[in-house]
């Protein structure tokens, strides 16, 4: 997962799988857009990143079945380190 916090532009965009492009845009979700490829989404555009990322990434989250502390994580890493470029690789949980 690849992060960026565009300062300027106040967006926050999170990679979840490296495309060459998407098919469309899911705008339905306030504050965020979603690429989708092949049904799936592939990145997630969040707007006006500094009024906030929680609620559009919880949303994301529960639309789509994705990980929300996965992306808290992403986004947390993207916005301490503004205009660069944030790795995450996040494991699945280690069994009890």
């Amino acid at each position: 997962m690849r992060a960026d916090y565009d300062s300027q532009g106040d967006t926050l965009q999170i990679t979840l799988v490296d495309v060459d492009h998407a098919d469309y845009g899911d705008d339905a979700i306030p504050g965020a857009i979603v690429a989708i490829r092949n049904g799936g989404p592939v990145a997630i555009d969040v707007l006006n990143a500094r009024q906030g990322t929680e609620q559009p990434l919880r949303t994301v989250a529960e639309r789509y079945g994705l990980d929300i502390e996965a992306l808290t994580a992403a986004a947390r890493a993207a916005l301490a380190g503004p205009d660069r470029t944030v790795i995450i690789d996040l494991l699945a949980r280690a069994a009890a």
